[in-house]
């Protein structure tokens, strides 16, 4: 256990426990029910083994319905995944619009400085303009509406009009490639497309108007109907709609209720995040990443949503942190490549501005390691909840259907959050807090054995149902991708990809890293994580870094490589490399030592701020890596074809 939780260290204690979201709910649970549960830990193991707690969910986030669940749980098509709430009914977008009032509902701003903002009242207005013209161009319950969209209102009002009907809606990001997109489109057959004829990002302007015109005539022999060029940012031009007519290895595209993600959204929000209609949310996104989708939630609980277009690095970050500041942000969901890059230029958010209304920092995409958790704590005040979360997004996925309660559905990569925070806990370094309610998240070896209490590190798995699991796949009517994706590792056991272990002591967990990017030298198993975060003592010298496995087909066993970025003037000789050495040694232990090191120009990351560790792993174990859609900077896999024959093209940096 000493390996994996020698840097965890008290950051944080709460105050005031009493008033927060989640002791409410363990109150409201034991009236209901005389039960004496003492604490969240107590409240958690009654969410997982009673079905009754979706209920008492469902009546304590005041979930909108016009016929309200009588039912929990009845068998599925898939014995994994049984049917929630049959008989209820409900429709999506009137959560989201609940409030009729003219208190602000959204904030929108860019990296020109523009800030416009929007209030319950306006918001309804706007998606009610937008379902009729939708309607008055034939859209019906069922029909899929897509979109290629900028982080703007616009986006917004686009995707709770579509569900507000019936329709089912997916979003992909601006910056994605043609491919990556018609690869997501083809597949679920749109009649209607929104699309961008250009974005603004680094203070560049790049102009759409032939990628989203090959998107719209390759469509067209998908059955797209009805094709929509919005405006120029730059010359203002009205929206155009043309009509068309067709006939009609790609991701896997998954079904999700719409219920059951905004049960887990509002949950998440509410209880672990710590909100309330006094709050305003701002999570940095894209539109096409699952994290906006739980931002659209925030709407379903009568706060304020802030959003943001364009880079948070221009024109540097300091201008991301004033608009935080300036906007009274009191949670600020964002990634742990920004702050680690605000702490290699070394700037003090506080000398920037007082963060008055900060009370939670969130994040999430990628590990947060306990230097950076300290430093992130201390950084913003010292008095700010941290929290780090791990979700159930399928980052290798297209998209992910929403299918309805009722009518509304959406389309789109959303996936739930499985380990997070809780504002009544204390927060240790390099720990996520707890489990997400609900959520029956286990530690199994590769036995299938529970290793949780042991202090072991393993796969994550969820070992019972929750209400937002995915129904099925896209065109998988056996549903036998399903399975073998998720429930053929652990039979009849979710398999959610992650290698985490659970400290016994303070129950909390820290995530290793994806569980196909395992390290695994001589049969000794261990995440990327546990080097980057020996790594943050290295960060005025070493700028970033990723570590992976290397298994060509002529290697009796796995290596490890460790590849690192320096920083401008900074170069990676003898001297580094033995202080590296002795650092991991020292930390962990000499079975974690990296057979070689090497200094890389760049690092692959996904536009969400991931690395991208499992491709470059293919690449220098043999296999060839095409990018896909989502990766940031595809130029950068091509510095890794080298290190296949490392031994004869490459100077050794042997650890």
């Amino acid at each position: 256990m000493a390996s994996y939780f020698h840097d965890s260290r008290l950051l944080w204690t709460p105050v005031q426990t009493s008033s927060t979201a989640g002791e409410q709910l363990r109150q409201l649970v034991n009236r209901k029910h005389g039960l004496d549960l003492e604490n969240y830990h107590a409240l958690h193991k009654y969410s997982v083994e009673s079905n009754t707690f979706w209920l008492d969910l469902w009546e304590f986030l005041g979930i909108i319905s016009s016929v309200p669940p009588k039912k929990v749980i009845e068998r599925g098509a898939m014995p994994e995944v049984p049917i929630w709430f049959p008989e209820a009914r409900l429709n999506y977008a009137e959560n989201l619009l609940y409030r009729t009032d003219d208190a602000v509902a959204c904030t929108a701003g860019n990296e020109s400085g523009v800030v416009r903002h929007y209030t319950y009242r306006q918001l309804r207005e706007l998606v009610r303009q937008m379902a009729c013209a939708m309607r008055r161009h034939g859209l019906k319950k069922g029909d899929r509406v897509a979109g290629i969209l900028n982080n703007t209102i616009t986006a917004i009002v686009i995707g709770i009009a579509a569900v507000s009907i019936g329709a089912i809606y997916s979003s992909t990001a601006t910056d994605m490639g043609t491919q990556g997109i018609l690869d997501r489109y083809r597949q679920i057959k749109p009649s209607f497309v929104f699309a961008e004829t250009e974005f603004v990002l680094g203070g560049s302007v790049v102009n759409l108007v032939a990628r989203v015109t090959e998107v719209f005539r390759d469509l067209r022999n998908y059955g797209l109907q009805h094709a929509v060029a919005l405006p120029s940012l730059a010359t203002g031009n009205e929206i155009a709609i043309p009509n068309s007519s067709g006939t009609s290895g790609p991701p896997k595209c998954m079904v999700h209720s719409a219920g059951g993600l905004l049960l887990q959204h509002k949950k998440e929000l509410r209880i672990h995040f710590g909100m309330n209609s006094d709050d305003t949310f701002f999570q940095y996104t894209t539109t096409g990443w699952m994290l906006w989708n739980l931002m659209l939630a925030n709407f379903a609980s009568g706060s304020r949503l802030v959003i943001y277009d364009g880079s948070p690095f221009y024109p540097d970050m300091r201008a991301l942190l004033k608009f935080v500041s300036d906007q009274g942000v009191s949670v600020f969901g964002t990634g742990p490549r920004f702050l680690v890059e605000i702490r290699n230029q070394r700037i003090n958010p506080l000398d920037i501005g007082p963060f008055k209304a900060l009370h939670t920092v969130s994040s999430t995409g990628s590990v947060l390691t306990s230097p950076m958790f300290a430093w992130t704590q201390k950084a913003f005040g010292g008095n700010i909840h941290l929290t780090s979360s791990c979700g159930g997004t399928d980052i290798c996925s297209a998209c992910e259907l929403f299918d309805s309660l009722e009518y509304t559905q959406m389309l789109k990569r959303s996936g739930w959050i499985v380990l997070t925070g809780h504002p009544a806990l204390p927060v240790y370094a390099g720990e996520t807090q707890c489990k997400s309610l609900g959520m029956d998240i286990q530690v199994f070896d590769p036995q299938g054995r529970n290793v949780e209490n042991t202090g072991e590190a393993g796969e994550m798995v969820c070992a019972r149902p929750h209400p937002s699991l995915p129904l099925y796949f896209w065109g998988d009517e056996s549903n036998k991708k399903y399975r073998e994706a998720y429930f053929n590792t652990y039979p009849g056991v979710w398999r959610q990809g992650d290698f985490i272990v659970f400290n016994p002591i303070t129950k909390g967990v820290k995530i290793l890293g994806r569980s196909d990017g395992v390290l695994n030298p001589s049969g000794v198993r261990f995440g990327a994580a546990e080097i980057y975060s020996v790594l943050e003592d290295f960060s005025t010298t070493v700028a970033d870094m990723l570590c992976v496995g290397q298994r060509r087909p002529q290697d009796a066993d796995e290596r490890v490589l460790l590849f690192l970025k320096m920083h401008p003037g900074h170069v990676l000789d003898d001297r580094l490399v033995w202080a590296i050495k002795n650092a991991i040694r020292t930390a962990l232990s000499a079975r974690h030592l990296p057979e070689y090191v090497f200094a890389v120009e760049d690092i692959p990351y996904t536009s969400n701020g991931k690395r991208i560790e499992i491709a470059v792993k293919q690449i220098v174990s043999g296999s060839d890596a095409k990018p896909s859609g989502t990766v940031a900077n595809p130029e950068s896999l091509k510095l890794y074809y080298k290190y296949r024959d490392l031994e004869a093209n490459l100077p050794r940096a042997r650890l």
